[in-house]
């Protein structure tokens, strides 16, 4: 027997239809009936809560193994956890070396702190504990970083052991750690230029560093093959730390005694193309970089585009050699000034005279210079600036190189001006390259900041003036050095030959007799050389010495006097302090003005 209250279950043909009197009873009231009889206390239904029991449970596992194989294959909490992962993979970087082995770029460990916001349930109070030992944190916008609905975040990067220990205590659920790699310079700003620097988070900005990441350091990072420095070979670099320390320190020196706005120097190997050194000032720090894209901060011998003065000169006496329009014996008429339309050109120091090649380079005669130009001829010059590689863009491993500035139009008057220096525009590596091959014997060797032999550097370099163009050069370099503007740089036992330049610089069109940029070449030994320093001051002051000149031998040639006197010792070069015997055997059977001095 039922029982009086209880509702009579319709039966299953009675579902589809209610008599026509009858009101049709709603689908809510339906469930909630069915509700109601699932938790009746009745024996023939228990089986059917059972079954519904069985089903929610089973629902909710299933449910959880989903989510749960949701985050194994696309994860969204622990998407920060595999970026930092794979940043640390890609973070490693190689030791980069000086040519002797010493340090200068490594990777040592460090961590930092990362936060999951949406773990984080207290946020105010979490910015407040994490900025009381954190105190350099911008709490405002650590705050921002906490109310986004993001997965993670970096709270700060690299912090230090003592640090880390105190985030660990205050045990802020959501905020962790992360280990990463470290970029340090051991040096300092020794070599800044050349090293460049890497991000904070491992990738090269600049420098080596970028031409590490050109190499497809990232792609081999991606791989898997990079995930500590000591899994990648070392970079040894040409540079020698011990130069470089001592260039900088005279550098530092000259430009507050000369009150420049900047000062570079380069030693370069002239035979194998290795830069043994290169400053530019002012520097950086790459352990703190804030300030290395500057404007300032420039490397003034890769990037910087100057008119070279009279350093020049060089390349336009050896053009007129090498082409048979002069000879050593030649003579150019200086007595007057040479005049070009409604343009003269003449001599700082004129001697007013007929002058031979050798004297024209001594008393660095700007007619005597135009004339050997003009001799050759606009179409020659060009060719030769040309393959002399000062009419394009200089390529190295570093990628900071600059375009050099060319007319658009090129007549005799643009030959006569840029014959001594004036109207094309290039870096001061850029001409020492050129320079560098008028004394190696004719070889336009590339520089490199890479450590490279003598031979690996011939294989590519093309053969540009005459082994006797070159022995004329030397000792017309030399000999300026004994009786000419270079004197400053002979250094005893070193055999030293050089070349200054002072170049007014342009402002808003026009040439500023106040404004000089000078330059300063020296090689050493000059009968056989193997090295060639570069020296510019940008707009350097006269000093108390100097009787109110500013020109190059003043300020750039004093401070490669005292360079070199530092340097040259550590160099492999045997001093000698008895002049050599015939040190320029044509230069002696040519019988060259100046040989018997």
């Amino acid at each position: 027997m039922s029982h009086p209250n209880d509702f009579e279950e319709p039966l299953p043909e009675d579902m589809g239809a209610t008599p026509a009197s009858e009101p049709k009873p709603s689908r809510a009231r339906w469930v909630a009936h069915q509700a109601r009889e699932l938790f009746r206390l009745r024996l023939d239904k228990s089986s059917t809560r059972v079954g519904w029991v069985m089903f929610g449970f089973m629902a909710l596992f299933c449910l959880i193994l989903g989510r749960l194989a949701m985050l194994a294959i696309t994860p969204e909490e622990p998407e920060g956890i595999r970026r930092f992962a794979d940043a640390s993979t890609s973070a490693a970087r190689p030791d980069i070396l000086d040519r002797n082995g010493e340090v200068l770029a490594t990777d040592v460990r460090s961590v930092s702190v990362f936060a999951e916001p949406r773990n984080i349930i207290d946020k105010d109070e979490a910015v407040e504990l994490l900025t009381a030992v954190l105190p350099d944190l911008d709490a405002r916008d650590l705050r921002a970083k906490f109310n986004k609905r993001r997965g993670f975040v970096w709270v700060k990067r690299e912090i230090t052991p003592r640090q880390q220990a105190e985030v660990h205590r205050l045990g802020i659920p959501g905020v962790g750690f992360v280990p990463e790699a470290k970029r340090v310079y051991p040096n300092g700003p020794a070599a800044a230029h050349v090293i460049g620097f890497a991000s904070i988070d491992n990738v090269g900005i600049a420098g080596m560093e970028k031409y590490i990441d050109s190499r497809g350091l990232q792609d081999l990072a991606g791989a898997g093959f990079a995930r500590e420095a000591t899994d990648l070979k070392p970079v040894q670099l040409s540079v020698d730390l011990r130069v470089q320390h001592a260039m900088r320190d005279e550098l530092v020196k000259g430009m507050q005694h000369f009150r420049a706005l900047a000062a570079a120097s380069m030693l370069i190997d002239v035979n194998s193309g290795e830069v043994i050194s290169l400053v530019s000032l002012p520097d950086f720090d790459p352990n703190n970089p804030v300030d290395a894209l500057e404007k300032d901060r420039i490397n003034r011998m890769a990037v910087g585009v100057f008119e070279m003065g009279s350093t020049f000169k060089a390349l336009t006496t050896a053009m007129a050699l090498d082409s048979g329009k002069a000879t050593i014996n030649s003579s150019f008429d200086a007595r007057t000034s040479l005049k070009y339309g409604r343009f003269t050109i003449n001599d700082y120091h004129g001697t007013h005279r007929i002058l031979t090649v050798p004297e024209i380079f001594v008393h660095s005669s700007n007619i005597g210079t135009a004339k050997m130009a003009l001799a050759v001829g606009v179409d020659g010059h060009k060719a030769f600036l040309k393959k002399m590689g000062q009419l394009d863009r200089l390529v190295t491993e570093i990628p900071e190189n600059a375009q050099p500035i060319v007319p658009a139009k090129w007549g005799e008057l643009n030959t006569i001006t840029i014959s001594f220096g004036h109207g094309v525009a290039v870096t001061p590596m850029q001409a020492a390259s050129a320079v560098g091959a008028l004394m190696n014997g004719g070889y336009l060797v590339k520089p490199t900041f890479l450590k490279r032999s003598e031979q690996d550097a011939r294989k590519g370099a093309p053969r540009v003036i005459k082994p006797e163009t070159s022995e004329a050069m030397r000792y017309i370099m030399r000999l300026n050095a004994s009786v000419g503007s270079a004197s400053k740089v002979a250094v005893p036992g070193y055999f030293v030959g050089g070349k200054t330049g002072t170049a007014e610089k342009v402002v808003r069109g026009r040439y500023a007799k106040d404004r000089l940029f000078t330059t300063f070449m020296s090689t050493f030994p000059a009968d056989k050389p193997r090295y060639l320093l570069v020296t510019v001051y940008d707009e350097p002051k006269a000093a108390p010495e100097t009787h109110g000149y500013a020109t190059a031998a003043w300020n750039a040639g004093e401070t490669s006097g005292r360079i070199l006197e530092r340097v040259a010792p550590m160099l492999p070069v045997v001093p000698r302090f008895e002049p050599p015997q015939n040190p320029f055997p044509l230069m002696a059977k040519l019988n060259a003005w100046g040989v018997k001095r």
